[in-house]
């Protein structure tokens, strides 16, 4: 299916869709009682009374009066008891479940500040460390990880000088791949180096377009990488103090149990998004609108009741060693 009439399928679709039912209200149709009036029923009407009559009957009225008085006031005060205990509930309620909040995809819920144990935390720290750390090319650590991902990808080629023409093979876009890093900063090429060491097979193939029919204009494989880098970091709020979008707290849930949960993640995503390219039948002019799909499709998965671990993505299984 071409990716306009996908479009359409999502845009137009019965989503929220609700039946018009009819609705019959019953209002009152008359008064079946008579009104109460100061009627003797017994037939008689109330005349002649004395004043004895009168002032007992007043006495009466008074204490009546006074009785409603007391009862008025006393459900008014039960009332905002019962108004409070039920504003503090909303409150304590609130405080725990996610609100809605308006996102560019509309499918985002933004949610308080959650409560980390002391690993999250260590490991959160951590991993916002990794993010702060720009891609420097002037640094020998940086230049030598570059080197380690040529050596990775091409084990068989000569390794070219730190400016080459050769550098576009891998999809760099010049002949200086520090140019391309940008705001995906060192930790993208990290990312590239635990792809190609963990998962060697399915890095090997999406370097080399192995998989499906591909398009005459791909997408550069290394800047494509820097791009989700960046987008998986956008998208589980991991610049903020603690993430708090649904996807960022479900990813701290997979940071508790595996460290390297970010680089993972990474991987599952790359894989991902050459899958929607392929189905989609894509071209380079459309990276940017498989990448939001890619986005859209992820954090489906990662919201699924069933995922406790990144293993339990259905996209995992598409990752090959």
């Amino acid at each position: 299916m071409r990716p306009g009439a996908l479009r359409r399928r999502l845009d137009h679709g019965d989503v929220g869709r609700m039946s018009n039912g009819n609705y019959m209200m019953t209002g009152l149709h008359g008064l079946d009682e008579p009104l109460l009036g100061n009627r003797d029923y017994s037939g008689r009407h109330s005349e002649g009374k004395t004043l004895e009559c009168i002032w007992v009957e007043g006495q009466r009225k008074e204490h009546l009066h006074w009785a409603a008085l007391l009862f008025t006031n006393l459900i008014v005060q039960w009332a905002q008891w019962i108004a409070n205990i039920v504003l503090g509930s909303v409150s304590f309620i609130a405080r725990i479940l996610p609100l809605p909040s308006n996102t560019q995809s509309g499918s985002n819920w933004k949610l308080l500040e959650p409560a980390l144990n002391p690993l999250q935390e260590a490991r959160l720290r951590s991993l916002q460390q990794r993010l702060g750390i720009p891609y420097d090319g002037s640094r020998l650590e940086h230049q030598e990880a570059l080197k380690q991902l040529w050596k990775l990808a091409y084990p068989h080629r000569e390794l070219p000088s730190l400016k080459s023409e050769l550098w576009k093979d891998m999809g760099w876009q010049g002949p200086d791949p520090s140019t391309d890093f940008r705001g995906g900063g060192f930790i993208s090429l990290e990312n590239l180096i635990f792809f190609a060491k963990k998962y060697p097979q399915s890095f090997q193939r999406l370097l080399h377009k192995q998989d499906g029919n591909r398009s005459e204009w791909e997408y550069p494989f290394a800047v494509a990488g820097i791009n989700i880098s960046f987008m998986l970091v956008q998208m589980l709020d991991l610049q903020s103090g603690k993430p708090s979008s649904r996807a960022g707290r479900r990813f701290l849930e997979l940071l508790a149990e595996d460290e390297m949960a970010f680089d993972d993640l990474y991987c599952v995503t790359f894989q991902m998004m050459d899958a929607q390219w392929l189905v989609k039948r894509a071209s380079y002019m459309e990276f940017n609108e498989i990448l939001k799909s890619t986005r859209t499709r992820l954090e489906h998965e990662l919201s699924l009741e069933s995922v406790s671990g990144l293993k339990d993505l259905p996209a995992y299984s598409l990752l090959k060693r």
